[in-house]
């Protein structure tokens, strides 16, 4: 067993690491990791996504921790010898030497395709541990936030710029999400993801939870969802009811309308938004052929 920290060399049972004074957690050893019950389906008032309270846990053959939690979280994972995490390529910040990347194209072809209509990376890379124990860091392309979600034997819907990385052994689909996401703006297809273990998924900003009882709905702008129950159904609309005029003035466009029950992410600030409040401030090119840089 390594420090999950430092990764020196501890003790069976150790209450702390003798190198760096890291408290060690009475948590049961990666290699001995059982998944929990199966899941059930929720009731009010729980919550589908089992967050870590401490930013840190462990899984198959690893263990895991956020550190800088906020706007620039970065997610820390330590392999043990010949174990395994996956993520989407460009995720990784970085490694130990001993870690061994691999890319390649996640379900074939075809799956590829699929990947890249959706607007991901058409590869998936997956990082081992070589000869030793081992580290990987990942971090969004945004600032924001990012979070261990620990799943058990669920199926969550995620968009796609908020799929960090995850355990190899979570299936990650990219599914058609029908004409509703189309003009909903995030896209045609989505990422559903079935399994136990380790989800890291970040947001822009910070990552606020909505639980809905059985029947009630709920209405979230499609710019600031992160993820959602996969068996929750929901539609896309106006924002106003009275008209599109209405919505258009309101600075809301389209809308998705969910029905609970289920448990909904929902980023606190939206990126195609912050987008359009610098566009002014960047440098245009003028029809002369140069740079026009306003007033």
């Amino acid at each position: 067993m390594n420090c999950p920290k430092c990764n020196a060399p501890l003790l069976p049972n150790a209450q702390f690491c003798g190198n760096c004074g890291l408290q060690m957690q009475s948590q049961q050893s990666p290699a001995n990791y059982q998944p929990q019950a199966t899941y059930q389906p929720q009731t009010a008032g729980d919550k589908a996504f089992n967050f870590d309270t401490d930013n840190r846990g462990q899984g198959r053959g690893y263990t895991w921790e956020i550190q800088h939690p906020g706007s620039f979280a970065l997610a820390i994972v330590n392999l043990q010898t010949e174990q395994s995490i996956s993520a989407e390529a460009g995720a990784m910040v970085s490694m130990s030497a001993n870690v061994d990347l691999h890319s390649e194209l996640k379900g074939g072809v075809f799956g590829a395709l699929k990947r890249a209509v959706g607007g991901e990376s058409a590869f998936v890379s997956t990082f081992t541990a070589k000869g030793g124990a081992g580290e990987v860091t990942f971090a969004p392309g945004a600032p924001g936030d990012v979070v261990g979600i620990e799943m058990n034997n669920q199926t969550f819907m995620v968009q796609s710029s908020s799929y960090l990385a995850g355990d190899t052994s979570l299936q990650v689909d990219t599914k058609f999400g029908g004409a509703k996401s189309w003009i909903g703006g995030e896209g045609l297809f989505l990422l559903q993801v079935t399994g136990t273990g380790l989800l890291l998924v970040s947001s822009f900003g910070a990552i606020h939870r909505k639980t809905l009882r059985a029947g009630e709905q709920y209405v979230v702008d499609t710019g600031h969802l992160v993820a959602w129950e996969g068996q929750m159904q929901y539609n896309t609309r106006k924002a106003a009811k009275s008209g599109f005029f209405r919505s258009f003035l309101s600075g809301e466009g389209l809308v998705a309308e969910f029905s609970g029950p289920g448990e909904i992410l929902i980023q606190t600030r939206n990126l195609r938004a912050f987008a359009g409040l610098l566009k002014p401030f960047f440098p245009s090119q003028s029809s002369s052929g140069g740079f026009d840089f306003g007033s």
